[in-house]
């Protein structure tokens, strides 16, 4: 189990935390840090666990890991020259100022011209007796806690005593009224499942100090089993208790509720359902809104699922009065997407809005469109997905899509800034849809976008980086190159990516330069670490074996050899292919950073090791060994070309192993999938157009490895979602001969019927299903479909489909002259 050695406090921070407790303050003899906080005489239970967290999360950055004092009451002269913050409200201020610095703070204050906005902040530095004061005005309690974030955000902690930023004059308030990241404590994700609430606390409180406003809890009963292995307490009892914690600290409390039961026209699953629900949100502590989608998981059609929800409101308003009510069309079909937008129009009472999340056929512009104006719209982005998924890496080479799976460490800075600002105008705020830690980058990036999505992103990595990698100056610099350093290391093909020891070679920099206290169990500079690894390990492995294959391919081809030795001299070729030393070492450096990840962050990048749920849940420590090349295919392939009977014949077979994607002169090839070597797909909009792949063909792969016999050209696969075509343009055809096609149908295991139709209106064949995974199949192209020299191929499937839209997979194509 996971323990908490990276969010604990000393013994020395836990005994002043108990003084003030007990006594409401940090008496002066307990704390010689250089910096005292002044509060308010009369605090209110909110404001005073800002002022613990603040305190705390000063001392647990500080090199002399001292607690700042807390003195209640008004600023006063002290005999050390302590810098004071005063944290208050900004209607208590001036009472709370000697008399000598009010005109300061009035003057400072009024050239602000701080509106009245919820959740704002201002802080204005004032010196004063050789020292300054830093006052923090909350317009409201959440701006006092905001405004304490921001000076955490902000302070120095390089020295032996942090030092706060001088000459401070700033008033802001958030763009953007919900700002906030969805929890789930289920066997399902990554990470949370092996939490205690002590690491859900400092989790919260990482959060808030970038401006989150609002978790989201998934109910305890969802598509996920009841319980997990790794559960430090049961599901309730963790669910209510963060209910409690965000309670205490003045957040909101969201519940995503799916509608689980088979079907709700039987009076008694209505019953049992409204029960169910009853007893979890009169248990609560903290609600202040429910969310319910159509699906993802759930699968209620909307005529059954409103009246539902009617009668579950009248419950949680008993309870929870001013709740609000928001309901998705995830997963709906096209029939059912029409009924949901009949039913809005019938403006119903009890709902409060619309969010938008994955699964949905009808994009975020479209219902936005469809939806009456009184209803707002929230946003419930997944970023913690990789593919599969509603923001999918576009073009993302198969070997990384084969490896590190859909929820890696994943910290997509740029890509997200590119997101929120394509959709920003369509929503009121969000909620993010998040499996672990994996995303905590983007989580952070997120919330400082919903503040205000002018915040520049390399300033949003610098503060991540001084705040959860204890880094300042050219250190900080260096990490944020990093963390963008990973998402560049992504683009393009593995193989031709000089980014990759580059951004590795930033972080062993910063590693090699490091304090103890700055990486000693430290979940998010471990991730860094570790995603730097893999990613220059699959580079360095993917290069050996890509040279061994084209090795042994050469000498199956190799002219004036017996089928026998042409083969003993591959599988020699290939048996001589061994890591060597500096691969060995990332290879096992990354066992130890997995070791590490679960014990001080409870990542789960394992299975068998560390109790992940499935290898797609980020488990992708279990995939280090596993081949890149297509050895355990062509080993196969060779034992059964061995066994025609005659030499000529085995010739011929080992020749169409070596010729696989050029089988006959002239031949055309698209390995579908495979970004680098798919020239004919059409590729579409784009995805900075089109960020969740509408009217974009997108690169995915089926979940299976190398192991168990596949070419990489079976695994990967191109694919559109709903009613877009696939689509394969080729010109400079001869139009005097003719050609057949050669199609590869594989990748997940859908049963999706698809159609061949090319220039539009010749049916190549009609809707039919793969008969087999993989499945390779051959048809003729009538002649007059290349009579002007081009051709077009287009793949369609069913109309109106619902859920996540896809299915619609082909994974290679031949077109082959006669």
């Amino acid at each position: 189990m996971p323990d908490d050695c990276r969010r604990a406090s000393t013994w020395k921070i836990v005994a002043a935390l108990l003084c003030c407790l007990l006594t409401g303050s940090v008496p002066a003899s307990a704390a010689s840090s250089s910096l005292r906080v002044v509060v308010a005489t009369h605090q209110t239970p909110q404001e005073k666990a800002i002022t613990q967290m603040f305190v705390e999360e000063t001392a647990r950055r500080a090199a002399d890991g001292l607690l700042p004092s807390i003195e209640n009451g008004a600023v006063s002269a002290h005999p050390d020259s302590s810098n004071i913050v005063l944290l208050a409200q900004r209607s208590e201020v001036a009472a709370l100022l000697p008399a000598e610095i009010s005109l300061s703070w009035n003057r400072a204050i009024d050239s602000l011209h701080p509106s009245d906005h919820a959740e704002a902040f201002s802080i204005v530095s004032i010196p004063w007796q050789q020292r300054t004061v830093t006052v923090i005005a909350g317009n409201d309690v959440r701006g006092e806690l905001f405004g304490a974030g921001w000076l955490l955000r902000h302070m120095n902690f390089a020295g032996p005593s942090p030092q706060l930023p001088s000459h401070l004059h700033v008033f802001e308030f958030p763009e953007k009224p919900v700002r906030g990241h969805q929890i789930g404590y289920r066997f399902k994700n990554n990470t949370y499942d092996a939490w205690t609430l002590a690491q859900f606390e400092q989790g919260i409180r990482d959060l808030a100090i970038f401006g989150t406003n609002t978790i989201q809890l998934i109910s305890p009963a969802s598509d996920d089993q009841a319980t997990s292995p790794l559960f430090p307490a049961p599901a309730l009892d963790t669910f209510l208790g963060i209910s409690k914690i965000l309670a205490k600290y003045g957040l909101d409390c969201d519940l995503y509720y799916p509608e689980m039961r088979k079907d709700y026209t039987d009076p008694a699953a209505l019953e049992a359902e409204l029960k169910d629900f009853e007893a979890l949100v009169r248990a609560m502590p903290r609600l202040d809104a429910l969310y319910v989608p159509g699906g993802d998981p759930g699968h209620t059609s909307p005529e059954v699922l409103f009246p539902l929800m009617a009668r579950e409101v009248e419950v949680l308003h008993r309870y929870h009065p001013q709740a609000t009510v928001w309901v998705s069309a995830q997963g709906f079909n096209r029939e059912q997407y029409e009924r949901f937008y009949t039913l809005l129009d019938a403006h119903p009472a009890w709902l409060t809005g619309v969010f938008f999340g994955p699964q949905s056929r009808d994009s975020f512009f479209t219902q936005r469109k469809r939806i009456p104006a009184q209803y707002a719209m929230q946003f419930y982005p997944d970023i913690g997905h990789t593919m599969h998924a509603q923001f999918p890496v576009p073009q993302w080479d198969p070997i990384f899509a084969l490896t590190e799976g859909r929820e890696p460490i994943c910290p997509r800075s740029l890509a997200f800034n590119d997101i929120y600002h394509h959709f920003q105008q369509l929503h009121s705020g969000f909620v993010t849809y998040s499996e672990g830690v994996n995303d905590d980058v983007n989580k952070i990036v997120w919330s400082q976008l919903g503040w205000s999505s002018k915040t520049p992103i390399d300033t949003i990595l610098g503060e991540y980086a001084r705040m959860f990698l204890h880094r300042e100056g050219s250190q900080q610099q260096l990490a944020v190159r990093a963390i963008r350093g990973l998402e560049e290391d992504w683009n393009g093909p593995i193989l031709a990516n000089h980014q990759i020891p580059a951004t590795l070679q930033t972080l062993e920099t910063l590693e090699r330069d490091s304090t103890p206290a700055q990486v000693k169990a430290n979940g998010p500079w471990e991730s860094l670490l570790y995603r730097a690894f893999y990613d220059d390990y699959l580079q360095r492995k993917l290069g050996r074996e890509r040279n061994a294959e084209a090795g042994a391919l050469s000498a199956l081809d190799q002219a004036g050899l017996s089928s026998a030795d042409r083969v003993a001299a591959a599988r020699r070729t290939l048996a001589a292919s061994k890591p060597d030393t500096v691969e060995q070492s990332e290879h096992d450096r990354l066992f130890s950073l997995g070791g590490q990840l679960f014990h001080d962050y409870g990542l789960q990048l394992s299975v068998r090791l560390y109790g992940a749920s499935n290898w797609e849940r980020g488990a992708n420590l279990d995939r280090v060994d596993t081949p890149l090349t297509e050895t355990a295919w062509l080993n196969n392939a060779i034992d059964v070309a061995l066994k025609q009977p005659e030499e000529s014949a085995r010739l011929q077979a080992l020749h169409a192993l070596t010729h696989w994607q050029h089988p006959t002169p002239d031949s055309i090839y698209d390995d579908l999938g495979d970004p680098a070597n798919e020239p004919h797909l059409i590729r579409g909009l784009g995805w900075e157009q089109d960020p969740e792949m509408y009217d974009t063909a997108n690169d995915g792969i089926a979940d299976r490895t190398l192991a168990d016999g596949w070419r990489l050209s079976w695994l990967d696969y191109a694919e559109t979602l709903y009613e877009k075509p696939l689509q394969l343009d080729y010109s400079g055809l001869d139009p005097h001969r003719t050609y057949r096609i050669r199609v590869t149908y594989a990748g997940e295991d859908f049963a999706l019927p698809l159609r061949l139709v090319a220039n539009g209106d010749i049916e190549i064949h009609p809707a039919r299903l793969r008969h087999s995974n993989p499945e390779t199949v051959e048809f003729p192209i009538p002649s007059s479909a290349v009579a002007g020299g081009t051709l077009s191929l287009s793949w369609t499937g069913p109309e109106g489909s619902g859920g996540s839209g896809r299915g619609r997979q082909v994974a290679e194509v031949w077109l082959l002259p006669e």
